[in-house]
């Protein structure tokens, strides 16, 4: 079997099992149900636990709370007709100013 074949199955078992069409539709709860997400993720956890990275694991849980808010109806209504809506953009763009600080502040604080 060479490299080629084993990539080219790989990527028929991930179109069937849909983890693309999930992640770029923000389908959180039907990516939480997908056990091809969900072992390797709970197993990324459960490591991130054991070896008790709890700086990674913030960084995680802010990057998916972020990805799950992107597939919000707050977040689809931000432009309508082609105009951004100022009035909604702020407090996303502060939130956002927020959840980035927090990240640059846990990878460059000093490890105790």
């Amino acid at each position: 079997m060479n490299f080629g074949a084993f990539t080219e199955s790989i990527g028929r078992l991930v179109e069937k099992t849909h983890l693309v069409e999930q992640i770029k539709g923000g389908d959180f709860p039907g990516l939480f149900t997908n056990l091809w997400f969900l072992v390797p993720f709970v197993a990324l956890v459960g490591y991130l636990l054991y070896k008790k990275a709890f700086k990674d694991i913030m960084i995680l849980g802010i990057l998916m709370g972020v990805w799950y808010a992107t597939g919000t109806s707050y977040m689809q209504g931000l432009v309508v007709d082609g105009i951004i809506q100022i009035n909604k953009i702020l407090p996303v763009v502060f939130g956002g100013a927020v959840a980035l600080g927090l990240v640059i502040y846990l990878l460059l604080r000093r490890s105790d």
